[in-house]
């Protein structure tokens, strides 16, 4: 079934494969943004929203949204920065964190990326790579040959293509495998929200950058809500201080109830500090989406 882009939606590039193809889609599916999209079709639209979804390779997203194809997209910031692509970028998104690294073979024993100025390296990110050497290249008097690929980079020094590669590093099995390590680190990336700056949808920009806040926050905390006497307020709300504040409300008895956000990772201990400063009833629950 042929699906047909309204003109007057907006735009929203998503990545239409891979591992952050995975991410993205479980936190738009968080964020309530509901679509349904045909097997091997690019392309859905919203049910709630004037928006149509495109799928395409995320190291051409920043393109499209900077040249105005489309509105608004999730990309890796080193994608961004590589394209040189003029978009805004609207909020970091806490996933698909990982290094661009300048890496040489173990067994070259390079300590200082320095040596590598003026060699060869393979990458499949030429300008930001030409942007880390050239301030090298300038102070040594040298010429780094840069070279592109565009897969299979940490081969390429095993095939006596390359003195080093530039390449993105997320758990290092793969550089490892290769027999390679990290000389300097060129930029640290994440997945990254972005908007076209003279797109004519920022109310629907605006809505989705609230609706993700709202779906990372309810990954990040889980609500504590517990009893407590009036002597022992003081002590177990600097336990739980809360996002902002933590929500008080006084009990029948003369005591109170407090409600507070507390990070997923702190929770037992804040539980057990709870319960020693003399607070009654301690109960967890899980956040599925949230407004702050």
């Amino acid at each position: 079934m042929a699906v047909v882009h309204n003109p007057s939606h907006c735009l929203f590039a998503v990545p239409k494969k891979g591992r952050l193809y995975e991410q993205v889609t479980d936190m738009l599916k968080g964020a309530g943004v509901e679509y349904h999209r045909e097997p091997r079709l690019d392309i859905a639209i919203c049910k709630d929203l004037n928006m149509t979804m495109v799928f395409l390779p995320a190291s051409d997203i920043s393109k499209y949204v900077g040249e105005g194809n489309v509105d608004i997209g999730v990309t890796g910031i080193d994608i961004v920065e590589e394209n040189v692509s003029e978009v805004e970028r609207v909020m970091d998104l806490g996933f698909g964190k990982c290094r661009l690294c300048v890496q040489a073979p173990v067994a070259s024993n390079i300590t200082d990326v320095k040596s590598l100025a003026g060699k060869r390296i393979v990458t499949s990110f030429p300008t930001l790579t030409k942007k880390f050497f050239d301030p090298l290249d300038e102070e040594l008097g040298v010429t780094t040959n840069i070279r592109f690929v565009s897969g299979s980079v940490e081969a390429a020094c095993g095939l006596g293509l390359a003195d080093a590669v530039v390449d993105l590093v997320e758990t290092g099995t793969t550089m490892k495998a290769a027999g390679l390590e990290i000389v300097a680190t060129v930029l640290q990336t994440e997945a990254v929200l972005i908007t076209n700056p003279q797109s004519t949808h920022k109310n629907i920009v605006n809505l989705l950058k609230h609706r993700i806040e709202g779906f990372i926050t309810s990954k990040k905390f889980v609500m504590v809500s517990y009893n407590c006497s009036k002597e022992v307020l003081e002590a177990v709300i600097k336990i739980t201080p809360g996002k902002r504040s933590p929500t008080i409300t006084q009990l029948t008895d003369g005591g109170h109830a407090v409600s507070s956000l507390v990070k997923k990772g702190e929770v037992v201990r804040v539980m057990d500090e709870l319960h020693a400063a003399g607070a009654q009833d301690i109960l967890v629950f899980e956040l599925t989406n949230s407004r702050m």
